[in-house]
């Protein structure tokens, strides 16, 4: 016991400090802005998992985190196609994925966008079509953003989602 804690007080406190309001990115403040204004009320977003390697799943919770502050700016996450705005696809459409997708594209009340997220939903990326594949989103649903990358920043995908509510 006394040998852990002189190495504690040897060493010192390794974390990092918390950011201060004013070391955020002027990009992202601009963002968070233009989609409150827009919005004037809660965005829900149902993300729909068509079968990729969860790379852009790993971007999406990111945006989650303190620093992107999704739900301050009135974007949500949730569980039922029939309480979203917006359907978020990643990945190319497996065989078995194509049904529930196009049941959840249903489920979404009128208006509903589209966006699909990362190489694999906007093209089928390395996938592409095959026997266990139906490659990129737009050739199950229809779709009206895609975001390219692999996977694609927090950023992209915040600023996909901007462009798609304002309608660009």
């Amino acid at each position: 016991m006394i040998n852990t804690l002189s190495r504690i007080i040897r060493t010192g406190i390794l974390t990092e400090t918390y950011p201060s309001p004013a070391d955020a990115s002027p990009e992202l403040e601009g963002l968070q802005k233009d989609l409150r204004k827009i919005l004037g009320r809660a965005l829900c977003i149902r993300h729909v998992d068509a079968g990729s390697c969860n790379g852009c799943e790993l971007e999406i919770q990111a945006l989650n985190n303190p620093y992107y502050n999704l739900e301050g700016i009135g974007i949500k996450f949730v569980a039922s196609p029939r309480h979203a705005d917006l359907l978020l696809v990643t990945g190319p459409v497996s065989v078995n994925m194509e049904e529930p997708l196009k049941r959840t594209l249903d489920a979404v009340p009128d208006p509903k966008i589209v966006i699909a997220v990362g190489d694999c939903g906007a093209c089928g990326g390395v996938f592409g079509n095959n026997y266990a594949s139906r490659g990129c989103v737009a050739n199950v649903i229809p779709v009206h953003r895609t975001i390219t990358g692999c996977p694609p920043s927090p950023m992209a995908i915040l600023g996909a989602i901007r462009s798609a509510v304002i309608g660009e």
